[in-house]
């Protein structure tokens, strides 16, 4: 396995990872623009652009850009995130060709018809109008408004019904022509591919990108220094529950302790939290951490879905397992289970194309540069217990967290007493 980053001289970037014994090859193409660089007015252009590339270009129409993939058994989709947009496809190595130049052809030469923009608005507006019937989806959207108040960070990715309405052919082209250049593009290969032909592939089919300068969005706001706690409620069979605390950067080396906490907390099955709250107790289906880290700034998010009637015990419990973490260091066994499974995950996760894909696609954009995942692994390793109490000590205080709640009976003055207590 090999990986390679060649910069052309017009800025674009391309990166791959040659895994000869292969019979894949996945491509992607990234942009460093998410929702965090769109203005209030333009909220959710980004994933409406996402759309929008995959309805036609003069070329291929819609029905053609998918059967020219599917049709030879490959997949091809695309995310929008905070900071950053992908396009990518998999299939056969043989037609690694053919995913490159629908994959350009979409990225440089959407059609951007006023039919396909209405036609879609309907779509996204259902997107929309999904995640504020979906609790789980819901109490997220919440907690990140109330998180990062009046902040891009807090808005969500989709936008709401009003800013997709003021969309059109011309914002989108706008955007795209001041956000979507060869300074913020990354092309990524993996799979059973030559270095050598994909710079050759890449820099054909994409030497229409103007130049440009890298965007950036406006500085995310400060941790909060109280607690905050928002409630809906509704009639619902189970309480949603979002815990927001601050965490550090995806710039601070302290990230892989972070990480190490999460999966000690609620990462998985055997997560102290999963294990208190669900296997011993009983009063919960779902619960589980996540660290969303950035460029200036971070979240260690736990989630939890119960019936309201055990949101009192469980919170307790939650706050429990944090103090203890923070004043006893986890201990050697347990300590080496999660960093086994950290590894263990990263390792089997990259004996795909389309994982290895993503793997050099993210540090290309994050970093500038490809990490070495042996490399990341020997970081994981050298954590130390008192380095994960440390990080717990400095972040996850309660009396500076954001609680979002969603049920028929949210409780807000419980929550506020429970949780700014000592």
């Amino acid at each position: 396995m090999k990986t390679q980053l060649t910069t052309l001289p017009n800025g674009l970037r391309i990166a791959t990872c040659e895994m000869p014994d292969a019979a894949t090859a996945a491509v992607g193409i990234w942009a460093g623009v998410g929702g965090r660089h769109e203005p209030a007015r333009l909220n959710g252009i980004s994933h409406f652009i996402e759309h929008m590339l995959f309805k036609g270009t003069t070329k291929r129409s819609a029905r053609r850009i998918m059967e020219e993939v599917e049709g030879v058994g490959g997949d091809m989709n695309a995310f929008t995130s905070e900071e950053r947009t992908c396009y990518y496809a998999v299939a056969a190595a043989e037609f690694f060709p053919r995913l490159c130049n629908v994959l350009c052809d979409l990225y440089t030469d959407p059609r951007f018809s006023a039919a396909d923009i209405e036609r879609e608005r309907g779509v996204i507006a259902e997107e929309i109008l999904m995640y504020r019937d979906e609790p789980a989806s819901h109490v997220q959207e919440l907690l990140n408004q109330h998180f990062w108040p009046g902040h891009a960070l807090g808005r969500p990715l989709t936008g709401t019904q009003d800013s997709i309405a003021r969309m059109g052919k011309t914002e989108f082209a706008d955007y795209r022509k001041s956000h979507y250049h060869t300074k913020s593009t990354v092309f990524t290969a993996a799979g059973c591919v030559k270095h050598e032909e994909v710079v050759a592939h890449a820099s054909r089919l994409l030497e229409s990108l103007p130049k440009g300068r890298f965007p950036k969005g406006g500085a995310a706001p400060g941790p909060r220094t109280s607690l905050q706690v928002i409630t809906e409620k509704r009639d619902t069979q189970q309480t949603q529950v979002a815990i927001g605390l601050p965490a550090t950067t995806n710039y601070d080396d302290r990230r892989y302790a972070t990480h190490l906490l999460h999966i000690l907390l609620g990462g998985n099955a055997s997560s102290r939290l999963f294990q208190q709250l669900r296997e011993r107790r009983g009063l919960c289906y779902s619960v589980s951490t996540h660290p969303n880290l950035f460029a200036d700034t971070g979240m260690f998010n736990i989630s939890v879905g119960l019936d309201g009637s055990n949101l009192e015990k469980s919170l307790r419990i939650i706050r429990s397992e944090i103090a203890a973490i923070k004043s006893i260091p986890p201990k050697a066994a347990e300590l080496r289970r999660a960093k086994e499974y950290a590894i263990g995950i990263s390792r089997m996760s990259l004996e795909r194309s389309s994982a290895q894909n993503m793997r050099v696609g993210m540090s290309v954009l994050v970093y500038g540069e490809i990490h070495d995942p042996e490399a990341m692994h020997e970081r994981i390793r050298a954590v130390t217990a008192e380095e994960i109490s440390q990080v717990a000590q400095d972040f996850l205080d309660f009396k500076r967290a954001t609680v979002a709640v969603i049920g028929p009976n949210p409780q807000e003055k419980l929550l506020r007493d429970l949780l700014a207590g000592d």
